[in-house]
């Protein structure tokens, strides 16, 4: 340990030096003292003693704007595809999850100092835990101006409108692989709550179609009626053919597959609106056919079919970082003569994720 005495903006202070700062009584001191770490400190000191009037000043740290590129795709975060249920694109969306300042329980341990812990009405925390409160308050703020809104209408309304370019204008950046992302790994993009107020477009989900689904599945009448809390189930019309805004295909220990989706759009807009189908920038081995390519709405609630035929080849794609993910396109509906743009990412992953 050193200490070091030195003159500041007109008052004098002390910095300490050392890799414990239990041994600091604030009683003991009639002066502000600040404790740096040896590193630091003592390049602190170096200046000090060989600069003549030589000054420090000390701040808080600062939330730094701007930073580029952002967002990014944590470490931490989880990826697709889900291994229990691979035919539905996982995960839905990205959102802020990295240093929150979130409400603490003050009897908690919130930071370690020395061999005690400080105690805190706030911390500063990562994970899971922190991008899933955001999602749900923007959830919840879309179920308060749409109080008719399914919650399968407000997912699809935050992943339609999710942003898949970061603030360079680039695609979202993987920082595990420190190279651009995919839909396995920031799902539909970054949640954006304004656009998400007013997609144009959503796709519904009916508790039937979820009931299809887990007969599809394999899951036992039982089991679902232990899910459903009702003791008929009709699994007449199983499929695995979700009405989701995305679209995932199964490469099952092969290069090349071909899956067909049959999709219901509802349109949430007060006015008939027609929309026209537009694959964007599909990479070499996908290739994508929509039937019909244009789709009219008569007015608010109005629905619309069409089918999605997808054929994937990824032969010649060059071995993904993870070596699961084959490659990906998006599908997005334009409205004609309007401003609502209502994208889907179309997904392949292999097969060495699954089970």
């Amino acid at each position: 340990m050193s200490q070091t005495e030195l003159e500041t903006s007109g008052a004098a202070g002390a910095i300490f030096i050392s890799d414990d700062s239990n041994f600091l009584r604030p009683k003991d001191f009639n002066l502000p003292y600040v404790v740096l770490k040896p590193k630091v400190g003592d390049l602190s000191k170096k200046y000090i003693i060989n600069t003549k009037n030589a000054s420090i000043s000390v701040k808080y740290g600062e939330t730094l704007l701007g930073v580029k590129p952002a967002p990014q795709v944590a470490y931490f975060s989880s990826r697709g595809p889900d291994t229990r249920s691979p035919w539905i694109l996982k995960p839905d969306l990205l959102a802020p999850g990295v240093y929150i300042l979130a409400a603490w329980a003050p009897n908690r341990k919130s930071a370690p100092i020395g061999d005690d812990y400080l105690l805190s009405d706030y911390k500063l925390v990562s994970g899971t835990s922190m991008a899933s409160p955001h999602v749900v308050g923007i959830a919840s703020l879309l179920k308060s101006t749409h109080r008719d809104w399914s919650p399968a209408a407000i997912r699809s309304a935050m992943m339609t409108t999710a942003d898949i370019l970061d603030n360079n204008r680039s695609i979202i950046m993987d920082m595990t692989s420190r190279e651009q992302g995919t839909p396995l790994d920031y799902g539909a993009g970054h949640v954006n709550p304004n656009k998400a107020m007013d997609p144009g477009l959503v796709y519904d989900i009916q508790p039937q179609d979820y009931i299809d689904y887990l007969c599809a599945m394999n899951y036992t009448k039982h089991q679902i009626q232990i899910i459903r809390k009702k003791s008929e189930i009709n699994c007449e019309n199983a499929t695995l053919d979700l009405n989701y805004p995305s679209f995932m295909l199964i490469l099952n220990n092969t290069n090349t597959t071909r899956s067909t989706f049959q999709r219901v759009l509802t349109n949430v807009k007060k006015s008939s609106s027609w929309y026209r189908a537009v694959v964007d920038t599909p990479p070499k081995g996908m290739n994508v056919v929509v039937k019909p390519s244009t789709i009219f709405f008569e007015g608010k609630y109005s629905t619309a079919k069409f089918e999605v035929i997808v054929d994937v080849d990824i032969t010649d794609a060059p071995p993904a970082y993870y070596g699961y993910f084959g490659n990906c396109g998006y599908l997005s509906w334009y409205e004609v003569n309007g401003t609502h743009v209502v994208r889907s990412p179309i997904v392949s992953a292999t097969a060495g994720r699954l089970p």
